[in-house]
């Protein structure tokens, strides 16, 4: 007996929230409980790095790479595509984080949430101004609206990843690391969800239907 599309459906959704989340959740795990991860980042990157007076937040850096590059050929591996969103933050994480790692400065790991976000909103809202909602291909979205909808919702999007951005400068820059990794963590997908969630009126004025397979 084929599975029902909408089981399919909601394991894919479970199976992309643990690959997104997964990494995150290593990342606040090894800056917490360093001593975990020091013998095994140890021997990728050198005892140099698990000696330095930042060793919590160089150690999350180097599993938090290591947990996206996973992360990405997990997907790869599941779906045979690399959605745009996991693709551009693996790549920005990879260079900032070995620029972190490289200089010992856990600067470029706090900025990367910020280029990361600017990046899309300006994509987003650049795009809306040319007269084309880019919203579908950088979300990897299945679902249909009409036009306004997609104008609407590229627009609150692009806006909302500006926020974002603003949300990562004030926080890196006035509270501690700590704090700073427990709310990118555990603050900024939740603030996500609810956002995705508070659109759901709008999109179904505008041709979403959530029950179709």
């Amino acid at each position: 007996m084929n599975e029902p599309a909408s089981t399919r459906k909601n394991e894919n959704g479970v199976a992309k929230l643990i690959l997104e989340m997964g990494p995150l959740v290593l990342f606040f795990a090894a800056n917490s409980r360093p001593d975990w991860f020091k013998p095994a980042v140890g021997a990728l990157f050198g005892e140099a790095l698990v000696a330095s007076d930042k060793a919590p937040i160089l150690i999350a850096t180097a599993v938090f790479m290591v947990g996206m590059l996973a992360s990405l050929a997990a997907t790869w591996a599941l779906y045979r595509k690399l959605p745009i969103m996991p693709l551009v933050s693996g790549a920005v994480v990879l260079v900032f984080g070995g620029l972190t790692l490289a200089l010992h400065n856990d600067l470029f790991i706090k900025l990367k949430p910020t280029i990361v976000n600017c990046l899309f909103g300006t994509v987003l809202l650049g795009g809306l101004a040319l007269g084309k909602p880019l919203l579908p291909y950088v979300l990897d979205s299945v679902f249909q609206l009409d036009r306004k909808g997609w104008e609407k919702l590229t627009f609150r999007w692009g806006v909302f990843f500006f926020v974002l951005a603003a949300l990562n400068e004030v926080i890196w820059r006035t509270q501690t690391t700590d704090f700073w990794v427990a709310f990118k963590v555990w603050g900024v997908m939740p603030l996500t969800m609810i956002f995705a969630l508070a659109q759901t009126p709008m999109m179904m004025k505008h041709g979403f239907d959530p029950e179709r397979k």
